[in-house]
């Protein structure tokens, strides 16, 4: 037993089927949205300082634009401007990592959890106050097997499960909406090649992580788009209200 099994893996494994044993129905993709929801409730205050750190990054884009116009010639005065400018702001550069440090891990656990499933090697991972549910129904709604990839290999022959397909469409969807929010709110000042070459970062961005995600979770467990989904559109209310909250609060 190491470390890795004790702190993430056995939790999230027990707390999954826990979900399973006893939401009304034994919906396996039931447990997986409850099992995010939880999670993300959880991470709700780092990622809410996550949130609030790219947004106040994307309102001090011209400023920064401005010193890095103004000291283009001297990198040593342009980084020195550039931190006064974040204290001036109380701004922490660093302030959006830690949640992605942090949910990295529980991601590639979730993937070992429902990529292992229960058998009678991880029923020895239950605790003894988790009921043993047996064989579990991976089916979700009747037609998304959550066991089973969107690009599913059978005999080296590769198909395609349109059920799970289309929930990556939905997520690549639900990636779009969050990336565009997240970006809505910077402002990019006329001219310059810095400028010009940031607003091209970010078009290109819009389309790259929603494409990225979608191709990632081709041939992984569609347990992991379920995840994936919730979690995104979790974000894309949290951040929705956090920036109706900041724009209220800011005086008029």
């Amino acid at each position: 037993m190491n470390i890795f099994s004790v702190i993430l893996y056995q939790p999230l494994f027990n707390a999954l089927i826990l979900l399973y044993d006893y939401l009304p129905g034994h919906s396996f993709g039931a447990a997986i949205i409850a099992l995010t929801i939880v999670i993300r409730f959880i991470l709700y205050p780092l990622m809410a300082s996550s949130i609030k750190s790219q947004k106040t990054l994307n309102e001090l884009q011209p400023k920064l634009q401005e010193i890095q116009k103004k000291y283009k010639d001297d990198k040593e005065k342009q980084a020195l401007e550039t931190m006064e400018l974040y204290k001036k702001e109380k701004f922490n550069p660093f302030g959006g990592c830690l949640p992605l440090l942090v949910q990295l891990p529980i991601l590639w656990t979730l993937y070992q959890v429902f990529s292992r499933g229960l058998n009678a090697e991880e029923a020895v991972y239950l605790y003894k106050f988790v009921p043993n549910p047996g064989q579990i129904n991976s089916v979700f709604l009747r037609i998304l097997d959550l066991s089973k990839a969107a690009l599913h290999t059978v005999d080296g022959k590769t198909q395609i499960l349109l059920p799970n397909m289309i929930l990556l469409v939905l997520v690549g969807i639900a990636q779009f909406i969050q990336t565009k929010m997240s970006s809505a709110k910077t402002k990019i000042s006329q001219g310059g090649q810095a400028a010009q070459f940031s607003e091209m970062m970010q078009k290109q961005m819009l389309y790259f992580f929603p494409v990225l995600t979608t191709i990632i979770l081709l041939k992984l467990p569609s347990a992991i788009a379920l995840y994936w989904l919730v979690t995104t559109l979790f974000s894309i209310v949290q951040q929705y209200l956090i920036y109706k909250k900041q724009n209220h609060d800011r005086p008029r």
